[in-house]
């Protein structure tokens, strides 16, 4: 018989609280300036009228897309780029494969028809994968301003010969216009069990949307400090949500691809 033993869950738990509790107090102190920056750009952009793009090409990343997106408290010039080949409702495996394959980023920015004047944010937890590079070297040479939100430890600790890796070997926030950094530890999982070799709970959803609505927050504070008072999105289950949505359904309903 196994010896059997005795593990304190409570302790493990209030580990990964405070793994991404410190996670989050380093994304909002040392990447004060950079989401400073990166909310003049989209308070610029939804001063003028125009969409913020956002993708997370790669399996989970993908959530981080749908974070700041038709949500509650979310602002409404945000449009997700939800490509299908990326998600895992479609097969995990699949989604692995095809975040691998050069040039499908750059077939998903084309299709999007994204251009000089445009924003797309890029989020990625581990910020190396093909679909990625692509897509930021594609926006960038039709004149998008791109902005990458991933893990600058984790890209550079990964091998240049990992298979998710773009032919360029290039790191997303290497290549983008301007960079946050979500501090996500290399093998994404911070939990070490004792008994077991494998960390487990991951962290970089938390990291990916805390970044995000940092940057959301700082955005309504410059334009409401400009005296613009942008749309955002009500909860549909919240009392009166409906009617104060649909007074802009028709505004962003041809804009917004995903509505």
């Amino acid at each position: 018989m196994p010896e059997t033993k005795t593990i304190d869950a409570d302790a493990l738990c209030a580990a990964y609280f405070g793994e991404t509790q410190s996670i989050m107090q380093r994304i909002l102190g040392e990447e004060r300036d950079a989401l400073d920056a990166a909310a003049a750009r989209l308070a610029d952009q939804i001063a003028a009228d125009r969409l913020v793009y956002i993708y997370g090409p790669g399996g989970h990343s993908n959530l981080a897309s749908q974070e700041v997106f038709f949500r509650a408290g979310g602002l409404m010039h945000v449009s997700a780029i939800l490509d299908e080949g990326t998600l895992l409702s479609n097969g995990a495996l699949r989604s692995m494969a095809i975040e691998r394959t050069p040039g499908y980023g750059k077939v998903v920015i084309t299709d999007q028809r994204l251009g000089e004047g445009d924003l797309l944010i890029l989020v990625n937890a581990y910020g190396i994968n093909a679909a990625l590079i692509d897509a930021a070297l594609e926006a960038k040479r039709r004149g998008v301003f791109v902005i990458g939100v991933s893990s600058r430890q984790h890209a550079a600790n990964t091998a240049p010969d990992h298979p998710a890796r773009h032919p360029t070997k290039h790191n997303l926030l290497d290549v983008v216009d301007l960079a946050i950094d979500t501090k996500v530890p290399i093998g994404d999982a911070v939990v070490r069990v004792p008994g077991m070799s494998q960390d487990i709970a991951a962290i970089s959803t938390f990291a990916n949307a805390f970044a995000l609505n940092c940057l959301v927050i700082r955005t309504v504070a410059k334009l409401v400090e400009r005296g613009i008072e942008p749309p955002v999105w009500r909860s549909g289950n919240a009392p009166g949500g409906d009617e104060a949505n649909a007074r802009f359904i028709a505004r962003f309903h041809d804009r917004v691809r995903a509505l």
